[in-house]
């Protein structure tokens, strides 16, 4: 059978990696979302941009909460090693099913709600959408283990949908939220943990300096760990 071959030649890399390595698949969460809401994934992916570009250049780099681990490859470009945590193993089963040979990432199941993640410490660790989940009784025992996770001049980014956005939340996002916050909390609650914390507004795709309560998602940026 004829190999099929682009009319521009310089498309033909495409073919020519498809052949080497078979065709990169969606993850569970990511294939869902790109088949019932495509939108919302660009707005994912852009806060795993954001905590790749923040952490660019880092050694060794945790991820705490990472679902399908489809966003991760973002980080992966930019740091030495990434290691995925997740407490649900059935992402964690899809994300290694999905891994290519040789790439500079590991996915372990581990509920930081456990204790600190295994073979730390981290030079920077990030966590997307998770912190809303996690009860209010026990937000701090979630962030202490993250902070001994890193080492004394470790970096975190955390991502979470602002408390004033829920009432524009589709019943499907807000399912499991019982820990939203303003920007003002939020920073107030890091501060027990960092020296320093810097809170971005996002809204869509965009990462900026605007109201905070018009935010849809928060980003902050924490520095020196008070250990």
């Amino acid at each position: 059978m004829t190999k099929p071959v682009t009319k521009e030649p310089q498309y033909s890399v495409c073919l020519e990696h498809q052949e080497r390595t078979g065709r990169t698949e969606f993850g569970l969460m990511s294939g869902y979302c790109w088949d019932t809401d495509p939108k919302r994934l660009a707005f994912v992916l852009s806060r795993y941009k954001f905590v790749a570009k923040m952490l660019a250049g880092l050694d060794r780099v945790l991820e705490v909460g990472c679902a399908d681990a489809f966003g991760t490859r973002l980080v992966m470009a930019e740091c030495g090693q990434v290691t995925a945590l997740d407490f649900d193993p059935v992402f964690i089963e899809d994300a290694r099913r999905r891994a290519r040979p040789g790439e500079n990432a590991q996915y372990l199941v581990h509920d930081m709600l456990a204790g600190e993640a295994p073979g730390g410490p981290y030079d920077g660790a990030y966590s997307l959408d998770v912190l809303e989940h996690i009860d209010a009784a026990q937000e701090g025992l979630f962030l202490g283990n993250v902070v001994r996770s890193l080492t004394p001049k470790g970096v975190l980014v955390l991502g979470m949908p602002s408390l004033e956005s829920q009432k524009h939340a589709s019943p499907a996002s807000k399912a499991g939220h019982v820990n939203c916050k303003t920007q003002a909390d939020l920073k107030a609650l890091l501060l027990r943990y960092f020296a320093n914390v810097f809170v971005f507004s996002m809204n869509d795709e965009v990462v900026h300096t605007g109201f905070y309560p018009m935010a849809n998602y928060l980003l902050a940026l924490c520095c020196l760990p008070a250990k």
